[in-house]
């Protein structure tokens, strides 16, 4: 059963949904490896999980296989609040999995079976619903691999830039898909921060993208290309944030990390959390201050999620957030 779209549904996260299987075996590749535990996956679900669990509406669209994978997908969802009428349904592909262990080299052992979200067009995006948010986010993990995928993907960020939506949006470089076709990830990555008012990016990534390896100046070329506010996740030592007048690094809070997978997800969905909150969505590049203050709320969010396991299940709630602030402060 879908959980439906609210009249004002602030923000609208579009992208891959996947089953995550990670090998439980310690030390294994994916040949050696044995047992495997299922879990819910994909940036923007994660993004979207993170502002249902801190109160906030959000909705998903994407599209995964008419199988029990699809439905433990839209279950895993609805469990936490997301609104998952948007939800595409592929009757004859089978949901995207993805296979990860951890070797004893500290390299993952991947491989990614590309299922239905490969396959959104424009004709399953219901854009009657996506134009009643305020924010759409875009993480790209896979969106930006194939057609026609691809091209749905950036059809969307520009008629939502022509309707004057706050465009949020995370590359998620991941280098297990894009072996071989990097300049193909940089070309649309660029492409999609020219229209973004949001661009949160790894110090990797911002690397890549923009071939420059000091943060500041990386940070200035974003800038050029087009995207309003920039943040650059930088682990222990916080992030970067800049509106294009002015950089600040706000620090993090100090933990002991068990598993960083989706902490990255957890700060964009804190971000847009505070950002659908905020009066004038569009005018928050200008309030260096109150930008601050989300970021350092994204902060906590994403070094909370590291310390425990998984991604949607380590996502704490709003009270635990405001008990860390109170213990750090």
């Amino acid at each position: 059963m879908q959980n439906s779209i609210s009249e004002n549904a602030p923000v609208v996260c579009v992208g891959e949904l996947l089953i995550d299987f990670f090998c439980s075996n310690i030390n294994s590749n994916l040949i050696e490896g044995r047992q495997f535990l299922k879990n819910a996956g994909g940036a923007p679900a994660n993004v979207c999980a993170t502002i249902a669990k801190l109160g906030g509406n959000a909705s998903f669209s994407g599209k995964v296989g008419k199988d029990p994978f699809g439905y433990f997908l839209e279950e895993t969802l609805n469990s936490l609040n997301v609104d998952t009428s948007m939800l595409a349904w592929d009757e004859k592909v089978a949901t995207t999995l993805a296979f990860v262990s951890l070797q004893e080299n500290g390299e993952r052992d991947f491989v990614f079976h590309r299922g239905a979200d490969a396959l959104m067009t424009m004709e399953d995006i219901n854009l009657n619903e996506i134009n009643k948010a305020r924010i759409l986010h875009f993480g790209s993990a896979t969106a930006m691999l194939t057609s026609p995928f691809r091209e749905t993907y950036l059809s969307l960020i520009s008629s939502a830039k022509e309707e004057g939506k706050f465009i949020s949006f995370d590359p998620n470089y991941r280098r297990d898909l894009w072996k071989g076709r990097l300049i193909d990830f940089i070309s649309i990555a660029k492409k999609a921060i020219a229209l973004s008012d949001f661009v949160k990016v790894s110090d990797e990534e911002l690397e890549i993208i923009t071939g420059i390896k000091n943060h500041e100046v990386g940070v200035d070329t974003l800038h050029k290309m087009g995207a309003e506010i920039v943040a650059v996740t930088l682990g222990k030592r916080g992030t970067l944030i800049s509106n294009s007048r002015k950089k600040e690094l706000v620090k993090s809070i100090p933990i002991k990390s068990i598993d960083s997978t989706g902490a990255g997800d957890a700060f964009v969905g804190a971000t847009l959390f505070k950002l659908a909150n905020t009066q004038n969505i569009k005018s928050i590049k200008n309030d260096l201050e109150q930008l601050l203050d989300i970021i350092a709320f994204a902060n906590r969010v994403g070094a909370l999620v590291c310390t425990k396991i998984g991604a949607i299940e380590a996502l704490p709630n709003i009270e635990e957030i405001e008990i860390t602030s109170v213990e750090t402060a």
